[in-house]
């Protein structure tokens, strides 16, 4: 019989439940709004409604594996507890994990979901032909997730990956975090509104949209590049200065084979990878010029830097993941006991 497992990507806007077969065919997706000012409880009971309720519906068609689930926010990966989460407000410190497992009577395997879309793009997606990878998801923050050896790494207490507070400027733009001038205040798409509003009055189609359209985005900044405009030109190009640098220092650190860029900010690829992959070869032994009298052309020695592939499904299919990890770790567990 076919086996598969339930993942669930669990956002400040959306939540998204889906059951995925072990070799990575999406069987059926379930699609609702979070609702998050209707308070928790309210969106764990219509999470695990939506989880038992595919759960059922296939219940003859093979094994489940378990369900993985990926929360924004710092878990702690012992205690299943969500420390902090700035997509879901009144979540400090609350149980998610148990009042899931309560509910539903079964293990769930609780996760990032930055990490979930990281382990999503190794399992389908960009990294399918590494072992070890660095993400990088642009979205309203800027998050991260490492995968060493195939599994999430997870580091100390869990907080392993948090790429988007690597500092890129040390006087610069306070964060959320505490610090100052962190990838995610040049690289998200609430920092390119920022600085579009800062630097509206540069230009008049600029000030134009973001006076006149009251819900004005980062896609709006994006179109106005596309166009030709070169106050929303700058503000990519600082959004690739940003990333090259984090990137750059990646690279250095770690010597991974592959640094995946996703989220929808990566939509805009074409207006900042020119200038980060110009930070990159300025800052990183690894993407560097080549010696005088060759080709004077970037050297990249393997080191791959791309767009991710999955979309906004990586973290869909990486939380589905999770248990299919878990599982073959109980199996292999039990064939040593055996040997």
């Amino acid at each position: 019989m076919e086996s598969f497992a339930i993942g669930v990507d669990l956002g400040g806007t959306n939540l998204r439940v889906a059951l995925v077969t072990s070799d990575g065919k999406l069987l059926e997706k379930l699609t609702t709004g979070t609702e998050v000012a209707r308070g928790r409880d309210r969106v764990i009971t219509e999470m695990s409604n939506d989880i038992r309720s595919l759960a059922e519906k296939f219940s003859t068609a093979g094994t489940l594996l378990g369900i993985g689930i990926g929360v924004p926010g710092i878990i702690d990966m012992s205690t299943g507890f969500l420390r902090e989460s700035p997509n879901l407000p009144g979540w400090e410190n609350y149980p998610v994990r148990d009042e899931i497992e309560r509910r539903l009577g079964t293990r769930v395997v609780l996760e990032n979901d930055a990490n979930a879309a990281a382990l999503g793009e190794k399992w389908l997606g960009a990294g399918t032909e590494v072992d070890d990878l660095a993400m990088l998801t642009l979205g309203t923050g800027v998050g991260g997730g490492l995968i060493l050896d195939g599994r999430i790494w997870h580091g100390m207490t869990g907080m392993a990956g948090e790429l988007g507070h690597f500092s890129v400027e040390p006087d610069g733009h306070p964060c959320g975090c505490g610090s100052l001038g962190c990838v995610e205040q040049y690289a998200s798409a609430t920092a390119i509104v920022r600085m579009a509003r800062e630097t509206s009055k540069s230009s008049n189609q600029l000030r134009r949209a973001v006076h006149d359209n009251p819900e004005f985005s980062a896609k709006i900044v994006y179109q106005l590049a596309l166009q030709g405009d070169e106050a929303a030109q700058q503000i990519f190009q600082q959004v690739g200065w940003a990333l090259g640098i984090a990137l750059a220092g990646l690279i250095n650190g770690l010597n991974l084979p592959m640094y995946v860029i996703g989220g929808g900010v990566a939509s805009a690829w074409d207006a900042f990878a020119p200038a980060m992959f110009e930070e990159i070869a300025l800052r990183s032994f690894v993407y560097r010029a080549t010696a005088p009298g060759q080709t004077g052309k970037i050297e990249r020695r393997h080191t791959i830097v791309t767009r991710a592939l999955l979309g906004s499904d990586a973290g869909l299919f990486g939380a589905a993941r999770l248990p299919m990890l878990s599982a073959e770790v109980r199996d292999h567990d039990a064939m040593r006991k055996r040997a």
